[in-house]
């Protein structure tokens, strides 16, 4: 792994850049396009792994913020907008949406502003980490501050345990 900014995707770099974040981004060898195989990576909790996960609501995209031992549950989502149909995007959504692709969306420094909702249990940690723009680089942050850059409003949308 390294640790230099410059190996974050151009665009989340000048993103942290704009937001006067100083971050250390780290880049794997192989992809980490999963929570778990990003966890196994940074030698972490996969709960500490932040998902950035684009749905289709009412055919509007919305970005949900959840940890990486969840779900989303899309009921709760469809409850929380007051939706009629929300349903997972399809990589032309989320590239045209955020600019990244699928298993490297960082939670900010997208192509486009969308409404984002944040699951409550990434409070739970100290630090989170999340995509920096590839499935091959992370950056740790505190979850609060990644909320507030990310614009997200803090919901339960995880799917409740049986």
């Amino acid at each position: 792994m390294s640790d230099q900014a410059t190996d974050a995707h151009p665009r989340f770099a000048e993103a942290l850049r704009e937001l006067g974040l100083d971050v250390p981004v780290r880049r794997f060898p192989d992809a980490t396009r999963t929570a778990a195989e990003a966890a196994a990576a940074i030698g972490c909790d996969v709960s500490e792994i932040v998902k950035s996960l684009i749905f289709a609501v009412d055919g509007d995209p919305v970005l949900v913020l959840l940890d990486g031992s969840s779900r989303v549950d899309l009921e709760r989502v469809r409850e929380e907008l007051g939706a009629d149909a929300v349903k997972r995007a399809n990589a032309d959504l989320v590239r045209k949406t955020t600019g990244y692709a699928i298993g490297g969306v960082p939670p900010f420094g997208h192509l486009t502003r969308t409404r984002v909702l944040a699951d409550r249990a990434l409070l739970d940690h100290p630090v989170v980490w999340a995509a920096a723009g590839t499935p091959h680089t992370v950056f740790p942050l505190d979850p609060k501050t990644l909320i507030e850059h990310a614009g997200g409003r803090l919901v339960d949308v995880r799917e409740r345990a049986a």
